[in-house]
């Protein structure tokens, strides 16, 4: 299950315990070797299913959106998605500093790249801050800047700056009833017409293996979170297709399943996966330059300073 470089049964059961942020601070190290992080296939098939979508008709090599956001992006896994489609900039939040400092080194070494900058969402106008990361090209293979903002993704601080958000694996970390504020915030964040997409994958049958298995890791969560605090919100089978796309239609969004290409077939034929594609009602457009309040910290762990940056 575990690459020997993954965590040993001591770190998981420490994990475990441990609140979702503080957990996810101590696996980050050994995240990317577990099973855990989205299959390069499952990015891939995602990339590939969206690129036709940013841009209908458009020159196939043109990166198709502007700007991406990745929710609970962990160590950066889905930024590479979002670096292949957007021509601008690719944002990644997540609210362990641990995964944030991974995602960081991954993208620019252990001493490069601009500081992790830390939403506020008690103000106005809160986002993340201009970065100093590789250069926006000319659109036609998509190499935006990238940037990490640490914040809490059910206050998600971002309001109309995003054409694509995507999120993987990570919404088993939220309760149905605080999907509402989360859904809420990514259409906050999408400017008209924006996507916001992510795998889901098919029920398994009751008769498999893998249908006892997710049971039984759910019930053993829920009587953790019932004995001992603070809870670890981490459950596979509160997420059906009916409850999401009722959620997402509350939060404003036109849902369709879209099939991806090279999915995994089930035994009875059927694909094992399909692509949510949530779209924000309106017309895709360039946003005029904003000026934006962040809050910026180093990994040093110093007192953060506020200050205002320009974002193109």
């Amino acid at each position: 299950m575990f690459s020997p470089q993954g965590p040993t049964l001591r770190e998981l059961t420490v994990q475990a315990l441990s609140s979702v942020e503080r957990g996810y601070d101590l696996l980050a190290p050994k995240f990317d070797h577990t099973p855990f992080r989205t299959p390069d296939r499952i990015l891939d098939a995602t990339a590939d299913a969206l690129r036709g979508l940013g841009r209908p008709g458009g020159d196939p090599a043109d990166a198709p959106f502007g700007s991406g956001l990745d929710v609970c992006c962990g160590t950066g896994a889905g930024i590479g998605v979002l670096r292949s489609l957007c021509r601008e900039r690719a944002v990644g939040i997540d609210i362990s500093a641990g995964m944030l400092a991974e995602a960081q080194e991954t993208a620019y070494g252990r001493t490069g790249g601009p500081a992790v900058t830390h939403g506020r969402t008690d103000g106005p106008a809160v986002t993340h801050g201009r970065t100093d990361g590789p250069a926006v090209a000319d659109g036609r293979t998509g190499n935006p800047a990238v940037a990490y903002v640490r914040a809490d993704a059910r206050a998600l601080p971002f309001a109309g700056h995003f054409d694509l958000a995507v999120t993987f694996g990570a919404l088993g970390h939220f309760l149905p009833a605080e999907r509402a504020a989360l859904f809420a915030g990514v259409h906050r964040a999408l400017r008209p017409g924006g996507i916001f997409a992510f795998p889901v994958a098919a029920p398994p049958p009751p008769r498999s293996a893998l249908y006892w298995t997710l049971l039984g890791f759910d019930a053993v969560m829920r009587v953790r979170n019932l004995v001992w605090r603070p809870p670890f919100v981490m459950y596979y089978r509160t997420l059906s297709l009916g409850t999401v796309r009722a959620d997402l239609r509350a939060a404003g969004f036109a849902m369709e399943l879209v099939p991806v290409r090279g999915a995994a077939r089930r035994p009875d034929g059927s694909p094992g996966w399909g692509l949510v594609v949530a779209r924000k009602p309106g017309t895709p457009h360039r946003d005029d330059q904003e000026t934006y309040r962040t809050r910026k910290t180093g990994h040093g762990g110093r007192t953060p300073v506020q200050y205002d940056i320009d974002v193109p």
